[in-house]
C-alpha cells in the first residue's frame, strides 16, 4: 500500500468539513432521513476500499461531488477552495439542475463513456451507494416499479463507463443484485 503524503491529509479533512457544512441541513430521501453527508462519505470510502484510490484529490472530489448540484456552492467556490483538478472532477459528475430530470438522466447515460478514468470511478461509486440506499431505504413515496426503474437506469450509466477496477464493478453488481433480490422478496410478502 502506498503511504499517503501527510501534506494531503489536511486537504481531505477540509473537503470533508466543507461538504458537511454545505449539506448540513439536508437528509437522504428515505424514511430513515439519514444525514445527507453520509452519502459522500460512503462514496469516498468505497473508492478507497474497493477501488484502492489513494489519490487525495479524487477522494476530495468524492466528498464534494454533490455540493454544486445540491447546494448553493458554485463551481468557482470549488476551484478557489480546492483547486482546478478537484473542481474539474466534481464538474464531470455534476448534473445541470436547470435541465428537466429526464434530460439529465439521459445525459448521464450518453456522457458515461466520455468520463475520465477518475470521474468514471467516482460515478460508479456514487451509483453503487445510491443503489444500496435506494433499495434499503427507498425515497418516501417511491413504489417498487420506480425503484426498479432507478436500478435499470443506474445499470445503463455504469455500463457505459470504461473501468479497469473489477472490485468496484463487483461492488456495483452486488448492490444491484441485492436490490433486485430484496425487491423480489417484497413482491412475495
Amino acid at each position: 500500500m502506498n503511504p499517503v503524503p501527510q501534506i494531503s491529509i489536511p486537504l481531505l479533512m477540509r473537503a470533508a468539513a466543507f461538504a458537511a457544512e454545505h449539506h448540513r441541513n439536508q437528509q437522504r430521501k428515505g424514511a430513515g432521513k439519514a444525514p445527507y453527508i453520509n452519502h459522500p462519505l460512503q462514496v469516498a470510502d468505497l473508492l478507497a476500499e474497493a477501488a484502492g484510490v489513494v489519490d487525495i484529490e479524487v477522494l476530495c472530489a468524492a466528498l464534494l461531488h454533490d455540493t454544486v448540484e445540491d447546494t448553493a456552492v458554485e463551481p468557482e467556490d470549488i476551484v478557489r477552495e480546492f483547486g482546478p483538478r478537484i473542481a474539474a472532477l466534481v464538474a464531470e459528475v455534476t448534473d445541470d439542475k436547470s435541465l428537466p430530470k429526464a434530460e439529465r438522466k439521459a445525459l448521464q447515460i450518453s456522457h458515461a463513456p466520455h468520463l475520465s478514468r477518475e470521474a468514471g470511478l467516482l460515478k460508479i461509486a456514487d451509483k453503487t451507494c445510491n443503489v444500496r440506499d435506494m433499495t434499503r431505504d427507498p425515497p418516501v413515496g417511491w413504489d417498487q416499479a420506480r425503484v426498479v426503474q432507478y436500478l435499470d437506469w443506474a445499470e445503463q450509466v455504469v455500463g457505459g463507463i470504461s473501468c479497469d477496477c473489477s472490485d468496484l464493478l463487483q461492488a456495483f453488481s452486488a448492490a444491484i443484485a441485492e436490490g433486485r433480490s430484496s425487491l423480489q422478496g417484497g413482491e412475495t410478502e
